[in-house]
């Protein structure tokens, strides 16, 4: 019975992971850009972030529904740098290649953890999960047995890099049927980004 807490695990983590996202966008982009190999890297990172953010909103879930109904201009502050975002990557020409210095900021375990941890609407999204979560049979604490809580979080792991897995493979069809994938890509992410931000600023009036 208690495997239940698995699959719950799972299945709520690939429910917050489908819509498109910073690490998602991040997976699609290197898959395409580089490889699959540092496109997992990141993956595996943002699974990390996962679980932290789902284990803060256990721990606090009523304090952070209330700071962020409280608190709008977080939101708006995050749709208009995703706009931004995207309105930059949608008009940016293709670079020169020129050499590059390693940085911090080019480690892909480094980009997946960040992108998966700076992710307000997720955090938001694990406050509602465990809100329903809770309101059905299944009771779920952090008063909950350690064994509970370890087949619960791992199952969250399981479902964010799974889907992101499953990103990067359907990223790979995309980059064997289609040429200048750099210029493409910055494009397509560009729109998606100005969706996304937008969908946020619809959710605000409509919700």
């Amino acid at each position: 019975m208690v495997l239940v807490y698995l699959l719950i695990g799972i299945f709520a983590a690939i429910i917050g992971a489908l819509p498109l996202g910073a690490s998602n966008i991040a997976v699609i982009n290197t898959t395409l850009k580089q490889n699959a190999k540092k496109a997992f890297k990141i993956a595996v990172a943002a699974g990390i972030a996962e679980v932290l953010l789902s284990y803060y909103a256990l721990h606090c879930n009523v304090l952070v529904k209330d700071f962020f109904n409280n608190n709008l201009w977080v939101q708006i502050t995050l749709a208009l740098l995703l706009c931004f975002t995207g309105i930059y990557l949608f008009f940016k020409k293709k670079s020169e290649t020129r050499p590059k210095k390693r940085k911090i900021t080019q480690s892909k375990y480094a980009t997946g953890f960040f992108l998966g941890i700076l992710n307000p609407p997720v955090l938001i999204y694990w406050v509602i999960a465990f809100g329903i979560i809770n309101n059905n049979d299944i009771m779920l604490s952090l008063q909950s047995s350690f064994f509970v809580l370890f087949l619960f979080f791992c199952g969250v792991y399981i479902g964010k890099l799974l889907t992101l897995y499953f990103y990067s493979r359907f990223s790979l069809l995309i980059k064997n049927r289609v040429q200048n994938v750099s210029l493409v890509i910055n494009k397509v992410t560009g729109v998606l980004l100005i969706v996304i931000a937008f969908v946020q600023v619809v959710k605000l009036y409509v919700v």
